[in-house]
């Protein structure tokens, strides 16, 4: 969910299309694409990478198979050409978007001359289609025609297409939220269906004596979580949304801590296929990260096109995947720590216990520029009411800093309970 209003949603006829259309061509601007802040994303990538090459290179340097380092930075170099890819295209599909009337105007920004300009939405398909194409390009350096990776690799790509799909989808037709909830689920049955790994949890050593077991096989159940895992992600995205680059800055903070994670846990180990189940995580973790970092020069504040729910599925339902399929799905969730406030604070009104407004976005002042918080239930209200007004741009830096103390504490804990929970 973007912050912003659908210009054409209500249209019925082709001659009312064509009235609401003219009027609304009249009362705003075209916007034209605002030049990149891909200088600033490098920069801000630069730092992001620190310490993971500083973990691949030097602290986990000796740990890691030589075969699976050259796979890895195979990955990084196509994921560097996906980024550049995606900063020539989005321009160009931006043009076609406004041609089509896939436009919107930024609610935060109303009674504003920004307010009133036509920025392109849904350009989540851009940055899901180089996914796609760097992600099956990779194949060709790193799988053979009898890798027991390649079926589950295939079908983690179906299921993130079929994602991609869906959302596009959405933007076109305006799904309700409901159906919503459902989309995932359809999406995620690919990868269901391949789907060859263990279905067995280690159970926690505090409670291993109250359970008799130390590892628990769960059969179907195993495969009915991963199923309402893939639903949870794509939609905590969807829901904490609405400021200029928040969408893309929390999924480049928790890909960001993913690929720490994978290295770290590749370093750490020495089982093989514990080794590969990372890697596996990596090789689309990369291409997602290099993707989103493009269009964040583009969706940063201001923001010269809106992602969509395009796109906010398709984050969702990569780090899912790699969730699944790298067997990290409670490291996942804790990344994942402000999306789960959001949607316990969601919850009554999703639930309809309580009255949910179309757009849940806080009160634009135009005079001051500033925001101030609503007591609709999402977290980007609550980060208002705690921390007072304040501008779109300074927001969105607040929620991307939770999101990094998330991930950071998610380490913390991991350290902590080593050897004692599990």
């Amino acid at each position: 969910m973007a912050s912003r209003k659908r210009a054409s949603s209500n249209h019925t006829t082709t001659s009312n299309f064509t009235e609401t259309h003219n009027n609304t061509t009249t009362n705003s601007t075209y916007t034209t694409v605002l030049p990149t802040k891909a200088s600033t994303m490098l920069k801000v990538s630069v730092f992001l990478f620190v310490p993971y090459f500083y973990l691949i290179f030097y602290h986990y340097g000796k740990n890691i198979d030589a075969q699976l380092k050259r796979s890895i930075f195979i990955n990084a170099g196509l994921s560097i050409f996906g980024f550049f890819v995606t900063l020539r295209m989005i321009p160009v599909a931006s043009k076609y978007l406004l041609r089509r009337n896939m436009f919107g105007f930024d609610i935060n920004k109303k009674g504003t001359p920004q307010g009133s300009v036509q920025v392109p939405e849904s350009l989540g398909i851009v940055v899901g289609a180089v996914f796609l194409v760097v992600a099956i390009l990779f194949q060709y350096f790193n799988f053979t025609s009898d890798s027991i990776w390649l079926v589950e690799y295939n079908a983690a790509l179906a299921s993130i297409c079929f994602m991609i799909l869906l959302g596009f989808v959405d933007d076109v037709l305006d799904i309700p939220w409901r159906v919503k909830l459902v989309l995932p689920s359809i999406a995620a049955l690919p990868l269901l269906m391949a789907y060859a790994g263990h279905t067995t949890i280690i159970i926690p050593k505090p409670v291993v004596s109250y359970v008799g077991v130390e590892i628990l096989d769960l059969g179907w159940v195993y495969k009915l979580y991963m199923g309402l895992l893939a639903v949870f992600c794509t939609n905590s995205i969807n829901i904490h949304a609405g400021i200029n680059g928040l969408e893309v800055g929390q999924t480049v903070v928790i890909a960001s801590a993913i690929l720490v994670h994978n290295i770290m846990q590749i370093g750490a180990s020495t089982d093989p296929e514990y080794q590969q189940a990372h890697a596996f995580s990596i090789y689309l973790v990369q291409p997602l990260l290099s993707t989103s970092l493009a269009l964040l020069s583009f969706n940063w504040y201001p923001s010269s096109v809106f992602v969509g729910d395009t796109y906010t599925y398709f984050a969702g339902m990569t780090m899912a995947v790699v969730g699944i399929l790298g067997h990290f799905s409670e490291t996942l969730l804790i990344f994942f720590l402000p999306q789960v406030l959001n949607f316990l604070l969601s919850l009554p009104q999703l639930a309809g216990v309580v009255p949910c407004p179309r757009h849940r976005l806080p009160r634009f002042d135009p005079q001051t520029g500033l925001l101030t918080g609503t007591s609709d239930g999402t977290l980007v209200n609550l980060s208002l009411r705690q921390f007072g007004r304040m501008s779109e741009k300074s927001l969105c830096i607040v929620l991307l800093v939770l999101q990094v103390v998330g991930c950071c504490l998610c380490f913390m804990l991991r350290w902590i309970l080593t050897g004692w929970y599990k």
